[in-house]
Parts: structure tokens; C-alpha cells; sequence
């Protein structure tokens, strides 16, 4: 598999990414799956979920603010993810490994943050400037 493509995630009022795609919500009346004829853009393998999402973390509460790709939203609200349990990793500084596989690849720090059921439980900064890594020469 293929390295791929971060999701977008408004974090702390500041555009950035995170190495998760959170699912979507099944049959959430404002998510419309398109038709293939309709998708606009091409995905290629570092895209294999065909769609971009939006993410923003305010308030302590973890949203969908938008989508690209095979779905869309029907409007511009905020759609508060409490579907959502898990681990976010929020990249941060150089890339100091590339890993041709999902979201392996390892920057200079991470951000960790917890989430149940939209809501934000706790946060965390890994350092992997000082830890070691693998030859990948």
C-alpha cells in the first residue's frame, strides 16, 4: 500500500494534518455518497478512500467541517463527530522517515489526541527526535 494522503485538521485555529482518517458516519443524512460520474478529481493509490474530510478540533469537540471527493456535505454546518472514538496523530516538524505504507511515515514530533465520542479527553507531544529509528538506506 501506498503512503497516504492526510486528512485536513484545523487544530488550535491553525491548518494542518493528521495521519488517521476517522470513518465516516454510516447513512448520516447530511454526507452524500456521489456517483463515480460525478466525482470530480481523480484519487490515485495515495488516496485509496477517495475522499478528502475536514476535521477541526474546537472547543474541545472534534467535527467534520467538509468533504471532497466521492461524498459531500448538504451544507456548510459543522457535524459534530461524536461517532468518533480513537487516537488522532497530528504531525509536527520534519519528516525524518518516509514509510511507503498508510500513515507510517515518522516526524520530528506528534500530537496525540484522544477523543471519545467526539469529545476530547486528553492530549499529548511525542518527541521522535531522540528515539531510534530504522535503516531505511
Amino acid at each position: 500500500m501506498t503512503a497516504q494522503i492526510h486528512e485536513r485538521l484545523i487544530f488550535n485555529g491553525e491548518q494542518t494534518s493528521m495521519t488517521l482518517c476517522p470513518p465516516l458516519p454510516d447513512q448520516h443524512p447530511r454526507i452524500i455518497k456521489l456517483d463515480e460520474d460525478d466525482v470530480e478529481g481523480r484519487f490515485s493509490t495515495a488516496c485509496r478512500r477517495k475522499y478528502i474530510g475536514t476535521w477541526e478540533i474546537k472547543d474541545n469537540q472534534f467535527y467534520l467541517i467538509d468533504i471532497t471527493g466521492r461524498y459531500k456535505m448538504s451544507d456548510k454546518n459543522p457535524i459534530f463527530a461524536d461517532w468518533f472514538s480513537g487516537v488522532i496523530r497530528i504531525p509536527k516538524g520534519d519528516l525524518l522517515e518516509y514509510v511507503h505504507i498508510g500513515f507510517g511515515s515518522v516526524y520530528e514530533q506528534e500530537i496525540h489526541v484522544k477523543i471519545e465520542n467526539g469529545k476530547v479527553i486528553k492530549s499529548n507531544i511525542i518527541d521522535n527526535r531522540t528515539k531510534t529509528r530504522r535503516d531505511t538506506r
